[in-house]
């Protein structure tokens, strides 16, 4: 594109078409995979996904929130998958689907980067901001819950030995029906 400068014509830079650029993933039972070069692109810009095995495979909350900001389009063979069928279908394959998602994309918008634990029996690692899983160790383990959901002094026990086991801080995360995340760290404190 020239745009003209006070009587000459100036060449203005192409917006980086491979950063904004909508790739294909596939959505196959609970996976959702691609192995465009833009995956792999958006996973070393944001850790989003997982590479593995020449593809980058995607959590199902991972997949709404990329759906949801316009970065992928979700094919179910051939099928395109708009983002209301992605979400019935996720809340098919996961119990308390809604809850996380709310959570996940709550976290990522305040810039931490939020992977799976389920390794440590729990929903989420958060790696505090700016750092990147490798270079550190994640700081939380992450258990979203709804305002409505009870929890015993068991569950709330285990939870909490499970972060202490790790050497991670429990956050807790509550959605409200408004969706608004409200969190409490917790920490073993002797006295």
């Amino acid at each position: 594109m020239k745009v003209r400068k006070e009587g000459r014509q100036v060449k203005k830079k192409p917006a980086d078409k491979e950063k904004n650029k909508i790739f294909k993933v596939v959505l196959a039972g609970e996976r959702v995979f691609s192995n465009a070069k833009e995956a792999f692109t958006l996973y070393d810009s944001s850790r989003l996904g997982e590479p593995k095995e020449g593809k980058v495979y995607y959590s199902l909350v991972e997949t709404l929130y990329l759906l949801e900001k316009g970065k992928l389009q979700v094919y179910k063979g051939k099928k395109k998958v708009t983002s209301n069928m992605f979400l019935k279908e996720a809340q098919l394959l996961e119990n308390n689907f809604h809850t996380r998602f709310i959570v996940f994309r709550d976290m990522r918008n305040r810039g931490y980067i939020v992977k799976t634990a389920l390794k440590f029996g729990a929903d989420f690692r958060v790696y505090e901001r700016g750092v990147k899983p490798g270079q550190e160790h994640a700081k939380w383990i992450l258990y979203p819950v709804f305002e409505s959901t009870s929890l015993t002094w068991h569950e709330f026990a285990a939870k909490n030995r499970v972060a202490h086991s790790t050497r991670k801080k429990l956050l807790i995360a509550i959605v409200d029906d408004e969706n608004d995340v409200t969190y409490y760290e917790v920490a073993w404190r002797r006295p």
